[in-house]
């Protein structure tokens, strides 16, 4: 069978499509997958066939990053929040028409498209134009329930959750209706995920249930449209995992940071801010400089700092886990079965720290109010040992990598060989 994916956004926005993409290559299907261009060679270096999909991944990242910041300290200020939108949407905004042509041409013949959450509404629209079954990929809770947010009254929150859809579908409705014209698709009448579920598409969901009690008792209705695999991840060695393995080896096991692929604006602050809260601890750190530029920061002997690592080899000889939330990072650290630390930048990063409290394994905090004096307790407060036991605990109820990339793949596999029968 043939199958295309279309997976826009950061390193780990796109690792759970290629994932399944490089599994059911190995399956013995004709897969193309669409990529960010920057992320071109990740794809290709797992075997896949890509095309430049969209925007340089850095046109829009310190826009999202800037939005965020602003958002959570001036959310009432509404001209200026729609403004910062504006700016972190303006680059795929203005590149959606030449995105849809491409996946349109991808398309022709397939079996099924795949697509993740960034741009779901334009591979919908392209799906429904090409008669394709669709499947969307999906690392976290996003269509609409009572259980995301542990902390919120479930009425409430599936109403935010309704004005949060409704939000994003008139920020993208212009250019959207702009395609679905050229298309030859009548109008839009409401959000995407309304008309993916209404098209009764398979929307897996790429995180493990553990993190969302009662959640799948919420989506029974939809009689397996929902499925739980577990996160997506190909655990992928790095350059810098033998030095690491050495550095830990050599000392006390360490407490291990990293930020993700949104750089962090004051990358010295934030190195000082780590040293000095380890020095006061005792402890050891590690740091993973992801998208920041950490070249020019000053040097700690007790602090060591490398590019990239492998988190599923690094995070379980660590003593915590720090980063800022992101779905894969945080079931690394799950899995790893070590208490974590969330100082969250996004709003899908919030939920990640919600669920980690919830679970019990460690806390969260905004990451732009974080100073050296909190950093202190909250590590703190998370390397008491009944974090650390919580923490075994959970690992253990956690989905295998391997297990989950073969619960996606047989269930996208599945869905594609009965809508060719139907």
């Amino acid at each position: 069978m043939k199958f295309v994916l279309a997976f826009y956004g950061t390193r780990g926005d796109v690792e759970p499509g290629v994932a399944v993409g490089r599994e059911l290559l190995r399956r013995g299907h004709d897969v193309r997958i669409a990529v960010p261009p920057d992320l071109v060679g990740f794809a290709e270096a797992a075997g896949l066939a890509a095309a430049a999909y969209g925007p340089d991944i850095q046109e829009w990242l310190e826009a999202t990053r800037n939005f965020w910041a602003y958002f959570f300290r001036n959310f009432w200020r509404l001209r200026d929040v729609r403004q910062f939108l504006r700016e972190a949407r303006e680059p795929g905004t203005q590149r959606w028409a030449e995105m849809s042509t491409m996946l349109t041409a991808l398309a022709d013949e397939a079996d099924l498209l795949l697509t993740g959450m960034s741009y779901q509404e334009l591979a919908a629209n392209v799906a429904e134009y090409r008669h394709v079954p669709l499947a969307t990929l999906l690392w976290f809770p996003i269509r609409v329930n009572g259980h995301v947010i542990p902390t919120l009254p479930a009425p409430l929150l599936r109403s935010a959750m309704k004005v949060y859809e409704w939000l994003v579908w008139r920020g993208v409705k212009k250019v959207e209706d702009a395609q679905r014209r050229e298309l030859g698709l009548p109008k839009a009448t409401g959000p995407a995920p309304r008309r993916i579920a209404e098209r009764r598409s398979l929307e897996v969901q790429a995180y493990d249930e553990v993190c969302f009690p009662g959640l799948a008792a919420e989506w029974a209705e939809w009689d397996g449209q929902r499925p739980f695999v577990g996160t997506l991840t190909m655990e992928s060695p790095t350059d810098a995992d033998d030095d690491v393995a050495s550095w830990i080896a050599a000392g006390t096991p360490p407490i291990c940071f990293g930020f993700g692929s949104i750089p962090v604006a004051s990358p010295a602050a934030m190195i000082a801010m780590i040293a000095g809260a380890c020095e006061t601890l005792g402890e050891r750190a590690l740091v993973c400089a992801g998208a920041t530029d950490l070249s020019d920061v000053p040097h700690f002997d007790h602090v060591k700092v490398v590019a990239t690592m492998n988190y599923a080899t690094v995070f379980p000889a660590c003593r915590a886990v720090v980063h800022h939330g992101g779905a894969g990072t945080t079931a690394a650290g799950l899995r790893a079965g070590v208490p974590t630390l969330i100082l969250w930048m996004a709003d899908v990063q919030v939920v990640w720290g919600a669920a980690v409290k919830r679970l019990k394994v460690g806390t969260s905090r905004r990451f732009s109010s974080a100073t050296e004096k909190s950093l202190v307790s909250d590590l703190r407060t998370i390397l008491g040992s009944q974090y650390a036991t919580r923490a075994r605990e959970v690992a253990a109820r956690m989905a295998k990598p391997t297990e989950s990339v073969t619960a996606a793949a047989d269930r996208v596999e599945d869905f594609a060989r009965l809508r060719r029968v139907g």
